[in-house]
């Protein structure tokens, strides 16, 4: 049966591959971007009709409270939550400034919950999924990486909380861990360099992990759980 589903971080990236899979099985999709352009463009390049493309910065909470009044009104309750957006301001710890590691924890943290906490608005009649995306480097820690690793950190033991108070409402949470991904944010990677630590020898694809979206979005009995996607990268973290 086709639901609604909202894609966070839809217009590129993950997120992108993850509203062009949802389409294709037939869902409506809401794509949101903080760009309000590129969120309509993709809305309007997904196969089927009558999706849409909004624009909201999931680290605003009055934003996002905005964007699912907009949603619910125009397109009725949320089937399925996808919160893809996410930033990442790499550096030592010592030389982490203060406001960018604020953004990156509201942004990739704070921003999923205010997200989930709206959208539950509408899910706890009929039920739902959640999934949520973690990363690799939130479940082993990364030099370089710590702001962006405790948000992902943080986003792994949200996720699970969350599993809980929702199961007996039928909403399941999950949240999936991928690797290195051919996305903007790996764009300052040299694959022929970094895949060789790769156990399987290169770098993911966006769509690969949204088969795993929607693996954990349309299976109704797995909740709570994390799902690395990463070409085995974490067993030789």
């Amino acid at each position: 049966m086709s639901k609604l589903g909202v894609v966070f971080g839809g217009s590129r990236g993950i997120g992108c591959a993850v509203a062009q899979l949802l389409a294709q099985r037939g869902h409506r999709v809401v794509v949101v971007s903080r760009n309000l352009e590129a969120a309509q463009t993709k809305a309007n390049s997904l196969p089927g009709g009558d999706h849409v493309g909004i624009s909201c910065d999931v680290s605003n909470e009055q934003d996002v409270q905005r964007a699912f009044e907009t949603i619910t009104k125009t397109c009725g309750p949320v089937g399925y939550l996808v919160n893809s957006a996410g930033i990442n301001r790499d550096a030592l710890l010592m030389r982490s400034k203060s406001e960018d590691m604020v953004s990156v924890l509201h942004t990739n943290l704070l921003g999923s919950m205010f997200t989930c906490r709206a959208a539950l608005r509408s899910m706890l009649s009929k039920g739902g999924a959640i999934v949520n995306i973690g990363s690799v480097v939130g479940v082993k820690g990364n030099a370089g990486q710590c702001v962006y690793s405790a948000s992902k950190a943080g986003l792994e033991g949200f996720t699970r909380s969350l599993a809980r108070e929702l199961a007996s409402r039928n909403i399941t949470v999950n949240l999936v861990a991928p690797g290195l991904i051919r996305t903007d944010m790996a764009a300052g990677l040299k694959e022929d360099v970094e895949g060789r630590r790769i156990p399987l020898g290169r770098f993911g694809k966006p769509e690969e992990v949204a088969q795993a979206v929607l693996f954990l979005l349309e299976t109704p009995y797995v909740t709570g759980q994390v799902l690395l996607v990463d070409g085995g990268l974490q067993l030789v973290m």
